[in-house]
């Protein structure tokens, strides 16, 4: 049986960015000339959004547009380039090279992403080919890592964990491979390898030449750890262990979080349980729900061409039975699992191996050299420790934290000295620890306020009226982003602040602990001491009337706060 399209509510024509997709000689456009032409910092409008799909964006120092737009200057152009790396898992060799790259081309840190990567911001734009070539020499690279097409795919944080860990990070090595772009664009633009001529023509045989309608996330999860918050993405594959073993995943699909501030037709979405999938089925399944939103999804609308508005116009059993048709061995019923949390467990663990794994705090991801405190400094020391350079790992959490994973007894007496002596401490209070915030300001273009800059005070101010209740120990997730697009996933927080105005955000409470529900508008437009007044009443309401083990967005629900 054929599945019918739904009748839809748009027939507008396609947009611009389906224009310059179709016409770019398979993501190829003038990049390759433009980054030649050094006399302006930036790219043009078109080449700006192709050079997204290679992993990198045109930003600029908005600090700086005030006083340049006052002299007549351009823009302080910069580019902002993002690692693909699937499960978030270098080796202590590749982490070494990002360090000296981000030291030589970029502003000297590094970005731990909300989707367990790395970004490297101020790159001028003499340095790109040569951050790339850098990239390229470590076995790494940025393809996808930005664009309509499957971005990096994250997983379960540390593969050494358990057998489970390990073949969910290695699922998502094969879906991160299975779904690349198959254009050899991003080699003859930035490692300048010449293009094959004669043969078989190009072909995209998944995407097809245009690509797909919006950007598309995938992430895989093992339970009771939501780390990955499977609910906030367009596809996930939930982990069914038995005997230690992964047998199949659960499949959610359809989760995102952007919206636009004042435009009801876009809206933040949980993802919905659509079934089950045995372990060999994995990758059908994914092709089939990307094939059927590369086909269904909106193309006239780029704020309703995600997945989650594909399946809320169309319908879910349309959906489900769409990905179905296209599968030799449909999806079973879906199969229990629990979550307990999705944030990262701190501090220091022991294999079965008798390997020692350090999940190490960073606040909002950035990884710098600040006064006394040198994560930056430290984190090189450590990936540089004999032994631990050729077997250990660097992993990034989905929490912008940070894994040292497989180091021995004598290396982890090592690394403990080495985190003293560059006065990284670990006395992080617990809402510090599950907080998470975009960057926003200075770099991105679509921040509306502050978020990364801004959120370690705030969140110290928060803390002085959680101590007033007694409820310092207290985990509670808060996340922060500058803009509605929803990067850091502010939507399923327990607290979530979203930026409207310079100085300003909406306050959302109700989000679960797990990750599993989106929360609810308590404050629009609120400046810190409307966050402050708002929140003070209802911790204090929180610590008398909670009940055994009730986290504070589901006392917000039971109260009828939200």
């Amino acid at each position: 049986m054929t599945v019918e399209a739904a009748p839809l509510s748009h027939n507008a024509p396609l947009s611009h960015n389906e224009d310059i997709k179709s016409r770019s000689d398979f993501l190829r456009g003038t990049l390759a000339d433009e980054l030649d032409q050094q006399a302006f910092g930036g790219l043009s409008d078109d080449d700006g959004q192709l050079i997204k799909f290679h992993g990198v964006y045109v930003q600029d120092d908005r600090d700086l547009r005030p006083e340049r737009a006052k002299r007549k200057l351009d823009r302080a152009y910069m580019f902002m380039a993002r690692l693909r790396v699937p499960g978030g898992v270098l080796t202590p060799r590749q982490y070494l090279a990002m360090d000296r790259l981000a030291t030589e081309r970029g502003n000297a840190t590094l970005r731990l992403t909300t989707r367990q990567t790395i970004q490297f911001h101020g790159v001028i734009k003499s340095n790109v080919r040569a951050a790339m070539r850098a990239m390229d020499a470590a076995l790494l690279d940025t393809i996808a890592a930005c664009g309509d097409v499957n971005r990096n795919v994250m997983a379960a944080a540390n593969p050494y964990l358990s057998r489970a860990h390990g073949e969910a990070v290695e699922m998502a090595r094969r879906l991160s491979a299975h779904f690349l772009p198959r254009t050899g664009a991003w080699r003859e633009i930035f490692i300048g390898d010449e293009r094959v001529l004669g043969g078989e023509p190009e072909a995209e045989p998944i995407y097809g030449p245009t690509y797909l309608p919006r950007k598309f996330k995938m992430t895989i999860a093992v339970p009771p750890s939501n780390d990955v918050d499977v609910f906030a993405h367009d596809l996930s594959f939930i982990a069914i262990v038995e005997d230690g073993k992964v047998t199949g995943y659960t499949v959610v699909a359809g989760g995102g979080m952007g919206a636009s501030h004042g435009e009801p037709e876009t809206y933040p979405r949980v993802a919905d349980v659509i079934g089950y999938c045995d372990t060999e089925d994995v990758i059908a399944v994914a092709e089939a729900v990307v094939t059927v939103q590369r086909d269904f999804g909106n193309r006239a609308n780029r704020k309703r061409a995600r997945l989650k508005y594909t399946i809320d116009d169309r319908g879910l059993d349309w959906f489900k039975a769409a990905v179905n048709e296209r599968l030799d061995k449909p999806l079973q019923p879906a199969r229990a699992f629990r979550f307990e949390g999705n944030g990262d467990a701190l501090g220091w663990v022991r294999d079965d191996e008798g390997f020692h794994h350090l999940t190490l705090f960073v606040e909002n991801g950035r990884v710098a050299d600040r006064g006394g405190w040198r994560l930056k400094s430290a984190l090189v020391a450590i990936a540089s420790l004999p032994g631990f350079i050729d077997r250990g790992a660097i992993i990034m959490t989905a929490n912008q934290n940070i894994i040292v994973a497989r180091a021995n007894d004598e290396e982890r007496a090592a690394i403990e000295a080495i985190l003293t002596e560059h006065e990284v401490g670990r006395d992080v209070s617990a809402l510090r620890q599950g907080a998470m915030a975009c960057v926003a300001l200075p770099t991105c273009g679509l921040a509306l306020t502050e978020s990364e800059r801004y959120l370690p005070d705030l969140i110290t101010r928060i803390d002085e009226l959680l101590a007033a209740e007694g409820l310092s120990g207290q985990r509670i997730t808060l996340r922060m982003t500058g803009c509605p697009n929803g990067c850091a996933r502010p939507y399923i927080a327990e607290i979530g602040l979203v930026g409207r105005n310079p100085g300003r955000y909406n306050l959302l409470l109700g989000g679960a602990a797990d990750g599993s529900r989106l929360n609810t508008m308590y404050r629009e437009n609120a400046d810190e001491a409307a966050i402050l007044e708002a929140l003070a009443p209802l911790f204090a309401a929180y610590a008398e009337q909670r009940e055994p083990g009730e986290g504070f967005g589901d006392y917000t629900r039971r109260a009828g706060v939200v």
